[in-house]
């Protein structure tokens, strides 16, 4: 299992693949409490950096951006209700839709963990 960043802060966990996309603590920490989450269509086809899903918070709205290409095979319907869950664990609970990675190659040009942390700092 990889995890790879994006620099708009989205994270995409590879498990064979699928990628699990959300976003970063770093990013739920800049918005706030998160108050609604809107979902990508199963069966949506995304290219990467096309706009996937909207995020707001009591400080913003964000859009979400497609870390790599491909189609969403499943999204965390559990946001729909408790929106809060991506701040009480973005990574876990809070993800927010499933792709089926259509361009592994695209991977290699997102960020490790270490090149997201320095980026961040």
């Amino acid at each position: 299992m990889t995890t790879k960043f994006t620099p708009d802060h989205e994270y995409v966990r590879v498990e064979g693949s699928t990628g699990i996309v959300g976003i970063t603590p770093f990013a739920q920490e800049q918005l706030g409490d998160i108050v609604f989450v809107e979902l990508p269509a199963v069966g949506k086809v995304l290219k990467k950096g096309d706009e996937a899903a909207v995020v707001e918070s009591v400080k913003a709205a964000s859009e979400i951006y497609a870390p790599v290409s491909g189609t969403v095979t499943e999204v965390n319907e559990a946001l729909s209700g408790e929106p809060g869950l991506i701040n009480q664990d973005p990574t876990a609970g809070g993800w927010m839709f499933k792709l089926a990675i259509s361009d592994a190659s695209e991977l290699d040009g997102l960020l490790d963990e270490a090149g997201y942390a320095e980026m961040t700092k």
